[in-house]
């Protein structure tokens, strides 16, 4: 059991974090883009609310964009990722793991990942799923994973208030290469309580449309 829960429960590691936060977005993100848009479309960072963030999964860069759009000097709140093991590996899955970030099977989510990922909404730390799955680098149509809607609707009964924030990422190449241009575009919010009676597919249905929307605005804002 020891073993099994050593992916999840770490508090991120204050000091690791300001030097993480200070290389990649001082240092690595303006040496390697030549220019960096975040576009609101009027969106502003909800208040007294839960947060998930769904963005579109274009490149291992989405992470860090990601953070610099919504990280701890945006919002004062870092963003706690779930990801793949296979992410977790290694000297990678080390400080992956005190930067906030957890793992979860996709196909059989284990009781504890879904307990921990249902704790940090009801304590309204910023979760962030990629509801693709996977790096998804040409921007194909998939069939989203139910892991989104399933964790919102186990959280209500922690907390009443919780919103989806569909989000669209784009860059100037398809694999973003040195001095390219990225875009972050929010989408519209999805607002979630115990009342909403949807299926997954109908959920999904609806984000998939939110994020490919922002997403266009995005690309749109890159050149493609």
């Amino acid at each position: 059991m020891k073993k099994k829960s050593i992916d999840i429960g770490y508090e991120i590691n204050p000091l690791l974090g300001y030097i993480a936060m200070f290389v990649t977005q001082n240092v690595l993100m303006n040496i390697f883009f030549s220019e960096k848009k975040i576009i609101k479309n009027s969106f502003s960072i909800p208040k007294n609310s839960s947060i998930i963030l769904a963005p579109t999964h274009r490149s291992r860069w989405d992470g860090l964009v990601l953070t610099m759009a919504m990280g701890r000097r945006v919002t004062k709140n870092d963003c706690r990722f779930m990801v793949t093991k296979s992410e977790m590996r290694g000297v990678q899955g080390w400080f992956l793991k005190r930067l906030g970030c957890f793992s979860i099977n996709q196909l059989s989510p284990s009781l504890s990942a879904l307990r921990y990922a249902v704790k940090l909404i009801a304590k309204r730390k910023q979760l962030v799923v990629f509801p693709e799955g996977k790096i998804n680098k040409h921007g194909k149509k998939l069939v989203l994973k139910e892991g989104v809607y399933r964790l919102a609707k186990l959280a209500t009964k922690e907390t009443n208030s919780i919103t989806i924030i569909p989000i669209g990422i784009a860059y100037s190449k398809v694999s973003p290469r040195f001095r390219d241009t990225f875009s972050l575009c929010f989408g519209e919010p999805l607002f979630i309580n115990d009342n909403l009676n949807l299926s997954n597919t109908e959920f999904n249905k609806i984000l998939q449309e939110k994020m490919m929307k922002a997403e266009k605005i995005a690309l749109e804002n890159v050149g493609r």
